[in-house]
């Protein structure tokens, strides 16, 4: 184990505390891996419920959506494996957001014990999402199989739109993190936007059925249309509807939020002791 020093100084240059947090990566480690082991922790079922969870609400879709509503997919592509596609990436996005708003709260004896960068526990706080992401896509693979459909070339780009989920997970759920510790309602608010995103993304139906519509240009403002029908696109060949301009305001309102999210963090970081 590497030991180094660390000393705690007011007004100290701020290229010390990004110095400080890249020496203490083998604490982010060790928090990742018991983040980890606590989430399926005398679990009966332990990570099949990654499985279960995203199979289970493909199944309750496909035949709400697809059977009842009549809502059809891109051309050449099940409705299933839309979907699934959809659920993939969306469950991705809004565990590391729910985790990550949650994750100084849920430290707080840790807060209150011991300094160190607290931008530790929203960066150890993805890693469950990312273990949970990797076995549902697993599941997609196996569901590709059935339907005997061979992905080409596009998904070469697949982790491009991964790392965007994550970035925008990121950016929101530090904002989030931070008003959470002076604001228990916070908490109770999580829930809700992850519910109403869950309708206002491309999930259960696909972006081509807004294209034309006089309300498309608020609609692509969404950052995670751009990141979901890109993942979607990646995955099944490029078959899927892709407006470029939706990924330009991903790419854009990520980067901004996480800047300003970052700038806010800092500022805060100081009084989270006080405030928890």
């Amino acid at each position: 184990m590497r030991i180094h020093e660390v000393t705690i100084q007011a007004g100290r240059p701020e290229r010390y505390y990004w110095r400080d947090l890249w020496q203490s990566r083998e604490l982010l480690y060790i928090l990742s891996v018991r983040d980890i082991s606590v989430r399926y922790k005398q679990t009966a079922l332990g990570a099949s419920w990654s499985l279960i969870r995203p199979l289970a609400t493909m199944l309750v879709m496909a035949f709400v959506f697809s059977v009842v509503a009549k809502l059809r997919p891109d051309p050449g592509v099940p409705y299933s494996l839309m979907v699934l596609a959809g659920i993939t990436i969306w469950t991705f996005f809004s565990n590391a957001f729910t985790q990550i708003s949650s994750s100084i709260t849920s430290n707080a004896n840790l807060v209150t014990k011991v300094y160190f960068p607290r931008l530790l526990m929203p960066l150890s706080a993805v890693a469950v999402s990312l273990v949970d992401f990797l076995i549902a896509l697993f599941l997609f693979v196996v569901i590709a199989i059935v339907y005997k459909f061979v992905p080409d070339w596009h998904i070469l780009l697949m982790p491009l739109f991964v790392a965007l989920a994550l970035l925008a997970a990121f950016a929101f759920g530090l904002f989030f993190a931070v008003i959470n510790v002076r604001f228990r309602d916070v908490a109770q608010l999580i829930p809700f936007l992850v519910q109403v995103g869950f309708y206002a993304c491309p999930i259960a139906y696909s972006s081509a059925q807004v294209s034309g519509t006089w309300y498309e240009k608020y609609y692509i403002m969404n950052p995670m249309v751009g990141i979901i029908d890109g993942f979607r696109w990646s995955l099944l060949g490029g078959r899927t509807h892709l407006n470029p301009q939706s990924l330009v305001y991903s790419v854009a309102i990520s980067l901004v939020c996480l800047l300003l999210s970052v700038i806010f963090f800092r500022k805060r970081e100081s009084t989270f002791v006080d405030d928890i």
